[in-house]
């Protein structure tokens, strides 16, 4: 069993809480992104994992057992760096063998091993080359064999994929799907790139000062974020927020913002807010803004062509909103047209705490 258990985890640098009171179960075999922006713990977080921190205050778990007090080496754990930490003067070969060698293992199941782990990440045809002479990927592939051939519990990933270059970041995301589906052993992967964490993970754990603010799946993550950070970290271009006032009740609630007065009595609320605060932040997605000739007047400050898609940019009402067009669109700079936005895809957060007040079944 692999299953990861923080349990009201905490750890403190002298006087910055680096994690704070963290608890979070990871299912056996999962693959689970520790997603969040630079300084929030991540890494923290996935190096007391491993052994390299020891927490300040709560309780990790591996199976049944609590490794607080263990060694690395004894936690069944293997991880994969950032800067891949190949030994230049070892082959391919020797770079992958090297830990079983640590170990002991006896020369020929370390050869079987070395191969296996070579098939598998399709690096048959480099073993007796050097690291030098190896690509960004080739090198990424190596790291990983060397964690492969170990047969961990749980592999430990820290931001693997950041020194590549665009186009191999996707083939690397793919081929680390791959190999989650083929080995099916409990992945925790940090990173700070949301399209990595959505893509890959089955879910996502969302770190802000050290902090959970959310652990769901992707969808989840996205359709209902638990709150309007994890609202605005996820996505891009990232949501656009208004700060207003609720007025009304039930059906007939409407939303305030200056010049801005939009009908939010469709949106099932978890709790109706008492007056007098009832200042909320309403989030739209800028796929669910579009142009309609029934809408209201905006005018274009900006446009952004990207081939699939177009980025629009407007002025509407005093307030700065993104919209994404598919494809190509006709507008340009300076144009005004009227927008409209899709009313059932409207997210109204607390602005006292930022909590989503949407009720659970709002799609």
């Amino acid at each position: 069993m692999s299953r990861i258990r923080f349990e009201n985890v905490s750890k403190r640098f002298g006087g910055v809480t680096a994690v704070d009171d963290l608890s979070l179960e990871i299912e056996s075999g999962e693959f689970v992104s520790i997603l969040g922006p630079s300084g929030c713990g991540k890494t923290t977080l996935l190096r007391m994992l491993a052994g390299l921190e020891r927490p300040t205050g709560g309780t990790i778990s591996i199976g049944e057992t609590v490794v607080n007090e263990l060694a690395p080496a004894q936690r069944n754990v293997a991880m994969v760096f950032q800067t891949y930490a190949l030994y230049p003067h070892m082959t391919v070969a020797g770079n992958i063998e090297y830990p079983l060698r640590k170990r002991r293992v006896a020369k020929n199941e370390r050869v079987r091993r070395v191969r296996e782990a070579a098939a598998v990440l399709e690096l048959e045809a480099l073993l007796d080359r050097k690291p030098r002479e190896l690509s960004g990927g080739q090198q990424q592939r190596v790291a990983l064999g060397r964690a492969l051939v170990r047969d961990p519990a749980v592999f430990l990933l820290d931001e693997p994929l950041s020194n590549l270059d665009a186009k191999l970041r996707t083939h690397m995301r793919a081929e680390l799907i791959r190999l989650h589906r083929r080995i099916g052993r409990t992945m925790v992967y940090v990173t700070h790139d949301q399209l990595e964490a959505m893509t890959m993970s089955q879910r996502i754990a969302v770190l802000r000062d050290g902090r959970l603010q959310q652990f769901a799946p992707p969808r989840d993550i996205y359709a209902r974020p638990g709150n309007d950070f994890v609202a605005g970290f996820i996505g891009t271009p990232s949501m656009n927020f208004l700060d207003g006032r609720l007025e009304g009740t039930g059906s007939g609630r409407t939303f305030r913002c200056g010049d801005v007065s939009l009908p939010v009595g469709m949106l099932p609320l978890a709790d109706e807010m008492p007056e007098p605060d009832r200042r909320v932040r309403l989030g739209i997605r800028p796929e669910h803004i579009r142009i309609d000739a029934e809408g209201e007047a905006a005018r274009v400050n900006l446009v952004e062509p990207t081939g699939h898609e177009t980025i629009l940019v407007f002025d509407y009402r005093g307030n700065e909103l993104v919209a994404r067009m598919d494809g190509d669109v006709d507008i340009e700079s300076g144009d005004r047209v009227k927008l409209a936005f899709r009313a059932d895809k409207l997210r109204l957060f607390a602005a006292a705490d930022g909590r989503r007040l949407n009720d659970d079944s709002t799609p």
